[in-house]
């Protein structure tokens, strides 16, 4: 007997049309979602703000996953380098890699930010200095340090201190290796928790475009546009500057360790485009490491330096902090001679080191850096009301940053064990080579 398969009607094609919305790229679903969002947060602003809830449910899906899978990978990272000189060696190179290339980017703001002339004529007294309350504190080194030295772990875990599971990882990391074998079955379960954990991030980033809906629509409806005008200048400068860091300055360093740059951007560009709308790298770093993997590094090595980098190697920040400070030194006609600038790319070069683990980091530093330097900091709270779309900007950037610092230590350590596996296999002296043809005659 034959079977009628009736014609789908309009109610059977709406769940394909669905379908075929949830296979496009993430990426495609996130530029729709922040057009959706725009245009809600214009013409629905209530409806708006209430819509962030989503991104806030996002993050909190990421933020719960972040430490499950970076913990483990570090430690199996650690565990199965050759030596803990080795561990060392590749600190050592990350953090000389992070303070050069950070005081490079330093340099480059001040110097657009003293061309522009930026801040000259702002109405820093008209800024509201009550939205700095609570951020005014500063940076107390000394709980930065204890911040790294977690007296409970699991606390720590609890609080999202990533800075102390990164310090916790290492001391576990370095034990197993010293055992050697005696720390295979725990390797093993490490490796399960890590499976497990890339899989439940592969379903977090599923939802990113709700996220990316979520951010915009509340951003629109919240901060609006017409706030933007006298801020104009600084948001061009920012916004060249990390222009001229992604697209000069990384080449660059690219071209020095024979990196593939553009290869590279394309592989982390999705990512760096959801940390751009979320305002947010924690939102990517689990996925980060997967695809850098996949592009060729090897895992040991970017288990170890991605983290690190979320926390010492912010290079989107550290260039907004010196724009900001040239602003405000224009605006409250303070010193910007050669000395005086050249003092501020000091400061901040120190201070950006402590932004690990710190609520609101930018501004923070850029409040303390400004306090030594004899800036007010009502001034700060002009900034505030564009904050959003800079922090966009400089979050992408931070991304793409912390993997070419990745890239380019795996580089390093690539070439190395070359070098010393071509003294291994050096050119044989002539008798050797006569013993050698010896069978084939």
């Amino acid at each position: 007997m034959d079977t009628v398969h009736p014609r789908p009607t309009g109610t059977d094609a709406s769940p394909t049309l669905w379908r075929r919305c949830l296979r496009m790229p993430i990426g495609i679903q996130s530029v729709i979602a922040v057009g959706l969002g725009a245009l809600i947060g214009t013409f629905a602003p209530s409806a708006g703000e209430q819509m962030k809830i989503l991104g806030d449910v996002f993050l909190n899906l990421v933020q719960v996953v972040v430490l499950p899978l970076v913990f483990p990978l570090l430690v199996l990272g650690i565990a199965r380098m050759e030596s803990v000189k080795k561990v060392g060696r590749i600190a050592g190179k990350a953090i000389l890699y992070f303070e050069v290339v950070t005081t490079v980017i330093l340099l480059i703001a001040v110097g657009l930010a003293k061309l522009a002339g930026i801040g000259t004529g702002a109405p820093v007294h008209a800024a509201d200095a009550k939205d700095l309350d609570g951020l005014s504190q500063g940076i107390d080194f000394h709980e930065l340090v204890l911040h790294a030295v977690p007296k409970n772990i699991f606390a720590a875990f609890g609080e999202g201190n990533l800075l102390g599971a990164i310090v916790f990882a290492l001391l576990v990391g370095v034990a197993m290796a010293a055992i050697g074998e005696k720390s295979a079955p725990f390797a093993d379960v490490l490796e399960s928790v890590a499976a497990v954990m890339f899989k439940v991030v592969g379903y977090v980033i599923r939802v990113a475009p709700l996220g990316v809906l979520g951010f915009i629509s509340y951003d629109v409806a919240y901060y609006g546009f017409g706030n933007l005008r006298s801020l104009l200048g600084f948001i061009a400068v920012v916004y060249a500057g990390l222009a001229v860091v992604v697209g000069v300055l990384f080449p660059l360093i690219a071209a020095v360790y024979r990196i593939r740059y553009v290869e590279l951007l394309k592989s982390v560009a999705g990512l760096a485009g959801i940390a751009f709308v979320t305002r947010s790298s924690e939102s990517v770093l689990a996925p980060l490491m997967g695809r850098l993997e996949a592009f060729g590094l090897n895992r040991s090595t970017t288990s170890f330096v991605v983290p690190l980098g979320y926390s010492f190697n912010t290079d989107g920040s550290v260039l907004y902090q010196a724009a900001a400070l040239v602003f405000l030194a224009n605006a409250y006609g303070a010193d910007t001679s050669l000395p005086a600038l050249l003092l501020m790319v000091g400061v901040l070069v120190i201070l950006s080191k402590g932004m690990a683990g710190v609520a609101s980091a930018s501004i923070v530093v850029l409040i303390a850096a400004g306090s030594s330097l004899g800036l007010p900091a009502e001034g700060i709270a002009l900034l505030l009301g564009v904050d959003f779309i800079v922090d966009m900007a400089r979050t992408g950037v931070n991304v793409i940053g912390n993997s070419l610092a990745a890239a380019v230590v795996d580089s390093s350590e690539n070439r190395r064990a070359a070098k010393r596996g071509s003294r291994e296999t050096a050119p044989a002296g002539p008798e050797t080579t006569v013993l050698k043809k010896e069978p084939a005659q």
